[in-house]
This record gives structure tokens, sequence and C-alpha cells, in this order.
């Protein structure tokens, strides 16, 4: 029996017409929705019905997820779950934190609205989506989409790749990916009773999010359980190989130290989280594995992998991401000048190529940049952008739908900032004022998340955002900003000056 064929298994629930209990039709009160997986009882703020903490399954250290169902059982859904275990400061923090939250207007079954399941960003390391920026209830409160969120296992407990090292754990390398297949089979048998069409389920994630996303499109075990997919920020062009993984996985052991790593508390787990990378330097990648069990192939190489080829796909970046990742008064950028740009810079271009030539043909490109200018350029072109480009292009290559945007809308809070990685979380989600947002809520922000939402609601609904599909002779490419418009091709030159080394994507 193949993986995808014990996976389906284990997660198969029971189905059967689901019905909302009477209860739930009082506009006064929260609906109480009865599904297979139980009988659920949410929160109910400004006319969306909000259902948090829905256990979908439980987690055992480093092994496959075990679904969970409940039917006939009430189970409250008022409160968040717990987030994995991380560095990152979102807590409560708990192994076991296989928890999902619908947001619906309509928690009816017949309702038949399309689903937008979101997965959050932090690489493969960290994050959670009970993180304000990604909150469901602006977005479902349109009444046009039920809005999912996923949080599952990350880092070492999601992705430390144990197999050639410890029969026990043949899953262990992916473990985190099939939370997240377990929690669209959950999707699948439950999100009719909130009021969501489980034939028009979209994901869409970003940054490590949308990298998780563009991996399971080529995963056997979630062929069929979304139906359109969105990356924002968020490129896996090649996965890690089992031989780097079981390195890194080494790496991370002898910084544990002594023990049964499978007893061994929580606590010194996330510990050990700043072993150093053998295979990069800095602290020790992880990521989906080129295990030959649950991912058999990469990705988006050496081609788009033909079985995400009928899923609609839209392909996102900000402007200017690695003003994210390296701030402008940052040790690295501090007293940057022409003498020294092109040094440090070199380590954040992520790719092989000869940064003293890089500044010099900038310079003549963009004569009125600065250093900070062409730093920010040259490494958003060649490390965080370049990832997407290959996509698109593998896509278009084999025919396959796919759409490209930009979003150009900056900081209102820090204009240094540009439109830096994260910028279009709270534009897709409506929360504008959220803590950590930078957009600012004026009337250009709305504009710009307006824009944003309603393209994303249509490609929910349709499969088609309503702009031209990413050709090779054109290179469509929705800019997202106060006025958002279509362009072919924005930003060719750095498009083609990287395009003459190749790409290493990040971590593998």
């Amino acid at each position: 029996m193949s993986g995808a064929d014990r996976l389906t298994r284990r997660t198969a629930l029971a189905a059967g017409a689901a019905t909302l209990l009477t209860a739930g039709l009082r506009a006064q009160g929260p609906a109480r929705v009865r599904a297979p997986a139980g009988d659920f009882v949410g929160t109910l703020d400004d006319g969306v019905h909000a259902f948090r903490g829905i256990r979908y399954a439980r987690a055992e250290r480093f092994r496959a997820p075990v679904p969970v169902a409940q039917p006939g059982q009430t189970v409250r859904a008022q409160a968040f779950g717990a987030v994995c275990p991380q560095k990152a400061d979102y807590g409560p923090q708990d192994e076991d934190c296989l928890f999902l939250n619908v947001w619906t207007a309509a928690p009816r079954a017949g309702a038949n609205k399309p689903v937008m399941l979101y997965i959050h960003g932090g690489a493969y390391a960290n994050g959670s989506v009970t993180d304000p920026l990604n909150d469901g209830q602006a977005l479902a409160a349109r009444g046009d989409v039920v809005v999912v969120t996923v949080n599952h296992r990350l880092n070492a407990f999601g992705y430390l790749y144990l197999a050639r090292l410890d029969p026990r754990f043949p899953d262990s390398g992916n473990a985190g990916q099939l939370d997240l297949i377990c929690a669209l089979q959950w999707v699948r048998a439950n999100i009719a009773s909130f009021g969501g069409d489980p034939g028009r389920v979209m994901v869409f994630g970003q940054s490590g999010g949308g990298a998780k996303i563009a991996t399971m499109m080529g995963m056997p075990a979630a062929k069929g359980l979304f139906h359109r997919a969105a990356t924002m920020s968020g490129q896996q062009v090649t996965a890690s190989g089992p031989l780097n993984a079981t390195a890194r996985a080494k790496a991370f052991l002898a910084r544990l130290g002594s023990g049964d790593v499978a007893t061994l508390p929580t606590g010194k787990l996330v510990a050990a989280l700043d072993a150093v990378d053998p295979i990069l330097g800095g602290g020790v990648y992880f990521g989906p594995v080129l295990d030959m069990r649950w991912l058999t192939r990469h990705p988006f190489w050496p081609d788009a992998n033909p079985q995400g080829l009928t899923v609609p796909m839209m392909l996102g970046n900000v402007h200017d991401e690695t003003r994210a990742f390296i701030p402008p008064d940052s040790p690295k950028l501090r007293g940057l000048s022409w003498d020294n740009v092109a040094e440090r810079m070199a380590p954040d271009l992520k790719v092989d190529i000869l940064p003293e030539w890089v500044v010099a043909q900038y310079r003549a490109q963009f004569p009125d940049w600065s250093p900070l200018d062409v730093f920010y350029g040259a490494t958003t072109a060649g490390r965080s952008w370049r990832g997407q480009v290959i996509e698109a292009e593998a896509r278009a290559n084999a025919g396959a739908p796919g759409f490209v945007y930009q979003v150009d809308f900056a900081s209102r809070v820090d204009p240094r900032r540009g439109a830096f990685h994260t910028m279009d979380i709270p534009l897709v989600f409506g929360t504008l004022g959220a803590r950590g947002s930078e957009t600012g809520t004026g009337a250009d922000a709305r504009a710009a998340s307006r824009a944003m939402q309603d393209r994303f609601v249509a490609f929910a609904t349709t499969g088609d955002p309503g702009w031209p599909a990413y050709t090779l002779d054109r290179r469509a490419t929705m800019i997202f900003d106060v006025n958002s418009r279509v362009e072919n091709d924005p930003r060719r030159w750095q498009r083609e000056l990287f395009a003459r080394v190749p790409y290493i994507q990040p971590g593998t």
C-alpha cells in the first residue's frame, strides 16, 4: 500500500448529510454546527461566526498525524488552540498543535461558498495563524467565502528527517506536510456544514506557507484536496535532498546531546534549533524532504510537477522583499557606500554571481539609485523573486493556468521599507489596523486591500482572478497598489540579469 493510500485510509471521516441545528439560526447567538467530526459551538462577531481551535488531528512526535473526529459530541470552538513549539513568542505552545479555525457568515449546509484555506509563513521554522494579521474575520465578513486557517508542526517537530537514522520514524521528514494534508481532508469531510463548498477549496499561503503549497501540489497524498492555489512570496523549486536532510538531522541530534529523541523534553528540542547547518552555515534548515515516500520528485524541477498542472495557480511577490529581512538600520547596512556594497550584499544574493559586476550593471541601468537601493533591488531579484519567476515560467511552458501579481503598495509606517516581505498579508485579510500591519488604514490602503481581496475571492470562486494568464511572450502581471493595473514583464531587466546564473533554492 502506498503512503498516500495509508494516509487517506487513516484520515477518512464518516461522511453523510450534515445539518445546522436550529439553535444556530438565531441572529442573537453563535451557530451550533453539526458536522461529521462533531457538533461545534463557536462565537459571533459582527455577523461572522468563528469556530476557533478545532482539533483536526493529534500529533505524536515525528509520526504521521492521527485524525480526530467526535461525531455527535458537543465541542466548544471558542479559543485558538496551541501553537507548535518554536523560538518565536507565539503561545501557548505544545507539540500536539493540530488545530484549525473557521470563519463563516453563512454556517449552514447548502450555502456552497468557496473556501479559502490559509497556511502561515515563518519558513518551516516558526509562525502561527493566531497572528492578528491573518485573522479571518474581516475576509469572511464580505460574505462570499468561508475562511479556514491551519496550524501544523514546524521545525524539528515537522521536518526532522530521521528515516535513514531511526526506523521508528519513516514519516518524520514530511510530518508537517502530512498535517496540512490531514487538515485538508478534514475540510473535505466537514466544511459543507459551515457553508463551504468542498469542491472549491483554494489554498493560499505567504512565504513558507506558499512554499508548503508549492510542495503539496506534487504530493500524491494531496491530490484532489484543493482546487486552486495561491502562493504569496513563497516558492519551493526544489526540496531538501535526503542526504543533506540526514546531515542536518545528525547536526541537530549532536546539538541535542544524549537521550532518546522520542522522549526528551520539548524544551530541549526547541533549544537545539540553534544547531549549525552543516550545508549552509547559520541555523539548521528544516523543510520538506525528497524522501521517496511522500514526496517523490521536486516541486518545480526539472519542470512543473505534472500532478499540479490541472490546478489553477496564482503566484505573487512584493516589490521589495528583502527590506523585511535586512532592516535599513542594521549593522550590515550602516555606512553602506559604493566602496562596500558589493562585498556586503554578496552573501544575500544567494547565487554565485560576481557582485562587483552586478553593482556596476545596476549603476549603469539606474543612475539615480543609491547604494541602498542597489542592495535591496539586487538581493530581492536574485534571492526572493527569482523562484517565483521560475515557477511561473515552468507552468507557462506546460500550458498550465498561472496568474502572476506584484505588490507595490509600500509601508505607510516606515517608507524606507517599501513593499516589504509580509506586506500583502493585511491587504488580503483586510487586517489593516492589526498589530504588525504597516499599511495604515487610510483610503489608499483600503483601495489596495479591496483590489487584492476582490481578485483573491474571484480566483477562489472561479479559478480566474480576472487578469490575463502568464505567458512567456507577454508575462502579464497584476500590480497591486492604490491604483492597481496590469503590466507586461515588469522588472524585465532585473529578471534577465539574474537569469544568466543557476538558481539555488534557499535551504536545499
